[in-house]
């Protein structure tokens, strides 16, 4: 497989996980912003997506809601997001299937639909917001059922999963800076609660742990549980077995990428939440995305120079 396309592949689903991440973190933030504005601001989100230059500047929800998904110049803005994963997709039609291409093309057009910023304004944001999510909830399910399983499939999965590790860190990072900010107990189970919600565990862990947010839970979950789907060992997980894939299927060679994996996995299983603490939380997730940004350079080094 060419490079070009390899690199289009991961893209397609990097921008696609980065667009559900954004609107699931909008959305739960608006419902605790609505409840809680003194303690969910929208500050912190918007300077988190946004390059250092941006001069936004508001708390009103929906200008802020509409900041992130209908402005132009926001390079992580859901309308820039998923114009650049229908560019990608476009360039690799031949490698995905029909059913995906019309999957992406139909939510650009809904996207650009001159109506649609009037329903922000006029209709419940939450309803628009999970409007705008089904359809990456369309997309997972569309590439599960009709892509064949074989490279494309798994350049695909590689980035999917290298996002979500970079958006549960990026997630985590924002709430321990809220947490920092507070001695009260109460409120820093807010923002746990805030957490789960905003990667999608928070009806697993009341399951694991009833209404009880205690810190070395949330961390374990997040971080290191094996069946969550959102935690961070689970998709190292799934990147380590979609990169041995392209290796057992000579689209990668074995190299360093498979010793960086392993350590990064190996790392987070075996770490004692007791280590965490004494590492320090904020620096255990630096060290994950500098891991993941090392594997990222190394596949860029290994596949995309060699095989043009």
């Amino acid at each position: 497989m060419l490079s070009r396309v390899a690199n289009n592949l991961i893209w397609l689903d990097r921008y696609m996980e980065r667009g559900n991440g954004i609107l699931n973190l909008l959305k739960v933030n608006y419902y605790a912003n609505q409840d809680s504005p003194e303690l969910f601001s929208w500050t912190p989100i918007i300077k988190n997506f946004t390059p250092p230059e941006n001069k936004f500047d508001t708390e009103d929800a929906i200008e802020c809601i509409d900041f992130m998904v209908f402005n132009t110049s926001n390079s992580n803005s859901i309308l820039n997001i998923v114009t650049k994963a229908r560019e990608n997709a476009r360039s690799v039609q031949e490698h995905i299937s029909r059913e995906l291409w019309l999957c992406i093309n139909n939510y650009y057009l809904y996207l650009t639909n001159k109506d649609l910023p009037s329903r922000l304004r006029e209709e419940d944001p939450i309803e628009f917001l999970e409007d705008l999510r089904k359809h990456h909830l369309i997309y997972y399910g569309t590439a599960d059922n009709t892509q064949e399983r074989g490279p494309s499939y798994y350049f695909m999965n590689v980035g999917k999963f290298l996002e979500r590790v970079i958006l549960i860190s990026d997630f985590t990072s924002l709430k321990l800076n809220d947490i920092g900010n507070t001695s009260d107990s109460l409120e820093k189970s807010f923002y746990w609660k805030n957490l789960l919600l905003s990667v999608g565990g928070y009806q697993l862990y009341l399951k694991t742990h009833k209404s009880t947010f205690s810190e070395d839970h949330v961390i374990s979950m997040v971080f290191q549980d094996k069946l969550f789907p959102r935690s961070v060992y689970y998709c190292i997980n799934k990147l380590s077995r979609h990169i041995n894939q392209l290796i057992e299927s000579n689209q990668l060679e074995r190299n360093n990428i498979e010793f960086l994996l392993g350590k990064l996995e190996s790392t987070i299983k075996y770490t004692t939440i007791e280590n965490i603490k004494t590492q320090g939380l904020h620096n255990f997730i630096y060290d994950i995305k500098e891991d993941i940004r090392n594997i990222s350079l190394n596949i860029n080094a290994v596949y995309f120079s060699q095989n043009n």
